[in-house]
């Protein structure tokens, strides 16, 4: 089994999930927030999600606090956000840290397996996403000024 599948996370509503339940499907791990530049990105990320789940497509957001402090509500606030504002329908997990000695493990795992611009040092920004292929392996690494639709070709080739 890849490595991608051992690790397990809590969902907003405090559910803990493991990613072995996506084994089969396509990722698109990304952290978030909901007071960022970036933000927009929610409704690209839910279209990429509508657009592609039917084949087995999905789209998993992390909240983090860590840049600039623009994820500051909990659990209630940050799903509220979501849906009211972008219509998130896409699974949300509860708030984690992506970068330093508290990293969740799966951000760890991520950042190693497709190192970014700061090498396996970690996340530069909100919304940086990883894309995994059927098996788990982590196929690519996109910055925060990628939008989610420049995505949808390297998405298809993985379905």
């Amino acid at each position: 089994m890849n490595p991608i599948y051992s690790f397990s996370a809590e969902t907003l509503g405090g559910e803990t999930v493991s990613m072995e339940s996506y084994q089969g499907k396509v990722l698109l791990i990304v952290n978030t927030a909901s007071e960022c530049g970036f933000t927009p990105q929610y409704k690209g990320l839910q279209e990429l999600y509508e657009r592609y789940a039917d084949r087995g497509f999905e789209v998993l957001g992390f909240p983090c606090n860590q840049f600039g402090k623009q994820e500051p509500g909990d659990a209630a606030q940050i799903g509220s956000f979501c849906e009211k504002n972008y219509g998130v329908t896409f699974p949300m997990f509860a708030k984690i840290d992506v970068n330093g000695a508290n990293a969740h493990p799966l951000f760890r795992y991520l950042t190693e397996e497709a190192p970014g611009v700061l090498g396996t040092e970690g996340i530069k920004w909100n919304f940086t996403k990883f894309l995994v292929d059927k098996e788990g392996n982590v196929i690519n690494r996109f910055g925060s000024v990628t939008k989610p639709d420049a995505l949808s070709g390297d998405i298809e080739k993985l379905l």
